[in-house]
């Protein structure tokens, strides 16, 4: 997937960012931003991802599924309830995930900035 076609598929998309490393949320941010998207966040702990589903829209999100130990599963059922896609991150497998989980949409770390362009394209368009 080229820069433009990205940039065209995800521009003006809000995504709320849930992640507790860092660089990793830099690395995000940085990738949002040149694809025109405008980053919510980032934010490490579950509580603050949840108090911004209050304050802000959303139209999509990306969860780190560890959160300084806790899990972020309450921001992804909150996010499920307000039909909001997301893409899981994690440092282990797919069959890490709870089995509730399991047909969520998830990136391994480390993962290349393609396949998280992929991911959030296919999750835009199949809300269109």
């Amino acid at each position: 997937m080229n820069g433009r076609a990205v940039s065209s598929s995800l521009s003006g998309c809000r995504v709320l960012v849930v992640e507790d490393e860092m660089l990793v949320a830099w690395e995000l941010e940085d990738a949002l931003s040149g694809w025109g998207c405008t980053v919510v966040g980032p934010v490490g702990r579950v509580g603050k991802a949840l108090a911004m589903l209050d304050a802000e829209a959303i139209d999509m999100a990306v969860l780190d599924v560890s959160l300084n130990g806790l899990r972020s599963y309450p921001v992804a059922d909150a996010l499920g309830a307000r039909g909001v896609p997301f893409v899981f991150l994690t440092g282990y497998g797919k069959d890490s995930l709870p089995s509730g989980y399991q047909a969520c949409p998830m990136l391994q770390k480390p993962f290349e900035q393609t396949e998280l362009a992929e991911v959030l394209t296919k999750l835009r368009t199949s809300r269109s």
